[in-house]
Order: C-alpha cells, then structure tokens, then sequence
C-alpha cells in the first residue's frame, strides 16, 4: 500500500474510534450506574484521546509524494 492510502485508513480508524467514544459516552450517562458507568467512560475519553492522537500524526506528518 502507499503512504497516502495508509494515512486515509488511519485518518478513518480515528473517526470511527471517535464515533465509538461519542456512542459510550452517551450509553454510559444515560443508561449506566456505579462502576460499569466509570468503566465505560473510561474506555471512552481512552478512545476519544487515542483517536486524537492518531489524527495530530495524520495532520502533522505533511502530504505524500
């Protein structure tokens, strides 16, 4: 594979791992309590900042030739 369509499927696993974290976030303050309600949470703001990471690599390693 290039290095242009390795940075697109990064680029689409961070907005995916986004969209997981909004979808935990949501499921875990409305339908969860105690302790699985800060598993799940966690799991989220994990995924919410792995997802964060990966776009800054994407945005900050320039265009492909």
């Amino acid at each position: 594979m290039s290095p242009a369509l390795i940075k697109m499927w990064v680029a689409l696993s961070s907005m995916g791992l986004m969209f997981v974290a909004v979808l935990a976030i949501m499921f875990s303050r409305a339908k969860l309590n105690g302790v699985l309600k800060v598993l799940v949470s966690t799991f989220a703001y994990l995924c919410m900042f792995t997802s964060g990471v990966l776009m800054l690599l994407v945005v900050f390693t320039g265009p492909t030739d």
